[in-house]
């Protein structure tokens, strides 16, 4: 109900007609709010991240008992008495066979960067 040059043709039409635009505004703000909310959604993201890792830990920790089992179980079951007893002891006291094995790891790393410091000055 409008007239050749598209404005309202009584009243009633232009009333809506604002009322129409209105609320497209206030979608616009109300878009455009959420976009400036920068903490907003950086606080968003970081709590799905939180979430994530909260999720990826507990699959983390239940593939640990379950390979921990698998060991524990072979070690019992298979291979020289010395072998199993150590990694029995190993199973029973993780935390000084992670230190023993950062540390052979380190040697290790400082062996392999001494020879390429070696190699390169050549």
């Amino acid at each position: 109900m409008t007239d050749a040059t598209g404005g309202a043709k009584g009243p009633d039409e232009l009333r809506r007609q604002i009322e129409r635009t209105r609320s497209e505004l206030g979608n616009t703000v109300e878009e455009l709010a959420g976009k400036a909310d920068v903490k907003g959604r950086a606080r968003a993201r970081a709590a799905d991240l939180r979430d994530k890792a909260g999720a990826m830990t507990v699959q983390l920790r239940s593939s640990a008992v379950e390979a921990r089992h698998t060991v524990q179980d072979r070690a019992t079951h298979t291979g020289p008495r010395p072998v199993r007893s150590a990694v029995q002891a190993g199973l029973r006291h993780p935390r000084p066979v992670l230190v023993v094995g950062a540390a052979a790891g380190a040697v290790v790393a400082v062996g392999v960067l001494r020879r390429r410091h070696h190699h390169g000055h050549r």
